[in-house]
């Protein structure tokens, strides 16, 4: 799914989720109003914790149950019992709670019955609306999701018949990609063979994507495995169909595709409660830089003006995320004569290219300051991998092409820091150990992402900057 669907299907989520906590608070003041209206704005501190506990309580039993989910939420009936066993079981721990504290005598019973039932009521009301904003929205395109499918033998017409009947439709096949392609095949049921696993790279780097499914027969295990080394490096859940449509795959992790088991082989390195919670660090952290920066920023700005002819800011072209080329800013530390948007050279010890001005931010990371408003506009984070210039090269050899699992670094957006540079692996990368170092820790990262481990790069990075070594 691409961003927008991301970001709306997350706001959407969570303002369902907001809407389950706020329905007891809302009942608990109507109940109030219904059993003792001179009380309405007169609430005793029991009934105010009673309502902070109720929302909080409800917005993770329901997520824990599986409530916030858009398969979950497109079937009203299908929610209903686990709504009333979520809130039963949220009502049951506060009595007991009050039962503890000696305090259950303080709720009247009959506004406590009152409460319970026209919560339960809030709740189902709230999935009915949803339910029907849910339908017109995948009805209209903006929440179906694009499946790509490899395989156009058997295995994949099998597949994509079974699709078909599924009676949902927040599923569309974008494809079908085979590694026999390179000759013409036919569309199956009308879905276009657009070329081989090589093209679904090159597709998946320009189109929205939200999961790639391998339907190919498991016993061609050379095959398979061909495959998946292509498509890890793609920001994409990727899933293996079953040879047989229905088979229970139970011990291993499989997901749902409609009624299909399909095996979780590769998932997206963040998931999207994990991107969320990354664009809002990276939103905080971005606006905490620019005020804390905005007077370096300035006299630095100033400096390599009076310093040598030419703009103060330089461009250039760099892999971003998912393989995309973004421009990345940076203040000019070099002649002007030598600076080119995308420079073949890394920067060398005592490099002639460099200006005055230019050593000094260099080896401070000064230079790389204007990046945090590629931060805020979202197409770098605080941490991640660094983006390195398009065409640079260690030991005459492309980095793409010097280590193998160098595009995997593109799963997530660079970033102004990374887990490489704040141990030992920055600057110069001019032998493929040093490329493929670097290339480990950024793939550490990738795979180990947390937010402690992101605040735990960006205190390193201080301590880092201040060494100023390998930085010139």
């Amino acid at each position: 799914m691409d961003r927008s669907k991301v970001l709306l299907e997350k706001k959407l989520l969570w303002a369902i989720r907001l809407m389950d906590m706020a329905v007891p608070a809302a009942t608990a003041w109507i109940a109030i109003m219904a059993w003792q209206p001179e009380h309405f704005w007169l609430f005793e501190s029991q009934y105010l914790l009673a309502m902070a506990a109720s929302a909080l309580l409800v917005g993770n039993v329901f997520a824990a149950l599986g409530l916030y989910t858009i398969r979950t939420l497109s079937n009203v009936p299908g929610q209903m019992g686990r709504v009333a066993l979520g809130w039963t079981g949220v009502v049951a721990v506060l009595l007991l709670a009050a039962f503890a504290a000696k305090v259950s005598n303080n709720f009247p019973r009959s506004w406590s019955i009152l409460w319970y039932f026209w919560s339960l009521g809030g709740f189902i009301a709230v999935r009915f609306v949803v339910f029907a904003l849910l339908s017109r929205w995948i009805e209209t395109g903006r929440l179906t999701r694009n499946l790509a499918v490899v395989g156009a033998g058997p295995h994949g017409r099998r597949l994509i018949e079974h699709l078909r009947q599924q009676a949902s439709n927040d599923w569309h096949i974008v494809g079908i990609w085979d590694e026999r392609a390179v000759r013409p095949i036919a569309p199956v049921d009308g879905i276009p063979v657009r070329g081989t696993v090589d093209d679904l790279i090159a597709y998946a780097r320009e189109h929205s994507l939200d999961q790639i499914v391998v339907a190919l027969p498991w016993a061609a295990e050379l095959r398979v495995m061909k495959v998946l080394k292509k498509l890890w490096e793609l920001p994409i859940d990727i899933r293996l169909a079953p040879d047989m449509i229905g088979f229970s795959l139970a011990h291993c992790s499989y997901s749902d595709l409609g009624s299909v088991p399909v095996l979780n082989v590769f998932d997206r390195p963040l998931s999207a409660e994990k991107l969320m919670l990354k664009r809002l660090e990276d939103i905080t952290l971005g606006l905490l830089m620019l005020v804390a920066f905005s007077p370096v920023m300035l006299l630095t700005a100033l400096a390599v003006k009076l310093d040598s002819k030419g703009p103060i800011l330089f461009r250039q072209t760099r892999y971003g995320f998912n393989n995309q080329r973004i421009d990345v800013w940076k203040f000019r530390s070099m002649y002007v004569e030598a600076s080119r948007e995308t420079a073949m050279r890394q920067a060398t010890q005592d490099d002639p290219r460099v200006t005055r001005v230019g050593r000094f931010i260099r080896r401070t990371s000064i230079d790389e300051l204007p990046q945090i408003f590629n931060v805020l506009s979202g197409v770098m984070s605080v941490v991640g991998p660094r983006p390195h210039t398009i065409g640079t090269k260690a030991d005459n050899i492309l980095f793409e092409e010097a280590v193998a699992e160098y595009a995997g670094r593109h799963r997530v957006k660079p970033g102004l820091t990374g887990w490489a540079q704040v141990n030992g692996w920055r600057g110069e990368t001019d032998t493929i150990e040093k490329i493929q170092r670097r290339v480990d820790h950024d793939l550490y990262y990738i795979e180990n992402w947390s937010l402690f481990l992101d605040l735990k790069i960006v205190l390193m990075t201080v301590f880092t900057v201040l060494r100023g070594k390998n930085a010139y």
